[in-house]
C-alpha cells in the first residue's frame, strides 16, 4: 500500500487527489482533444451543469492542470486548454481507457445491454461509471 514517505505524500494518492473525480478526469480527457470553450465543454454531456463545470475547471486551473485564456475578441471568449502538466496525463488516461475496455466494458455490455441507451457517460464516447461486483472480479 502506498504510504506517506519521508519525502512527502504518496505520489499515487497525490495524483488521485488531482484527477480523482468523474468530472475532473472527463474534462481532462476532453481537453486532450484540444482547447475548448466553456460552452463546448458544457454541451459535451447533458448531465454536466454549469456550476459543476465551473468549479471543476477552477480546481484544475488551481492545480496547474488547466489553463484559462481570455481571447480578445468582441465579444470576448474564454478558452480552456491543458498545461504541460495536464498533457502529461495523456498516457495515464490512455492506459485507464485500455484497462476499462478490457475489464469493465464486457461487464457493461452484459449488465446494461437492454437499457444501455438510457445511460449517459461522463463525456460522449466514454464508458459510464460502473460499480464492480467483487465476486465477478474473482472470475477473471
Amino acid at each position: 500500500m502506498c504510504e506517506t514517505q519521508a519525502s512527502g505524500p504518496c505520489p499515487v494518492l497525490a495524483a488521485v487527489g488531482v484527477v480523482g473525480t468523474e468530472w475532473r478526469l472527463a474534462i481532462i480527457h476532453r481537453l486532450l482533444q484540444g482547447p475548448q470553450r466553456f460552452s463546448e465543454l458544457l454541451k459535451s454531456n447533458s448531465r454536466l451543469n454549469a456550476k459543476t463545470l465551473s468549479a471543476t475547471l477552477k480546481y484544475l486551473e488551481g492545480t496547474g492542470v488547466v489553463q484559462r485564456t481570455v481571447v480578445s475578441t468582441r465579444p470576448f471568449s474564454v478558452v480552456y486548454s491543458l498545461t504541460e502538466m495536464g498533457m502529461g496525463l495523456a498516457p495515464a488516461t490512455r492506459e485507464l481507457r485500455v484497462w476499462a475496455e478490457r475489464w469493465l466494458a464486457p461487464r457493461l455490455r452484459a449488465v446494461h445491454a437492454p437499457n444501455a441507451a438510457s445511460r449517459t457517460p461522463a463525456i460522449e464516447g466514454e464508458l459510464p461509471r460502473v460499480v464492480v461486483d467483487p465476486s465477478a472480479a474473482r472470475s477473471h
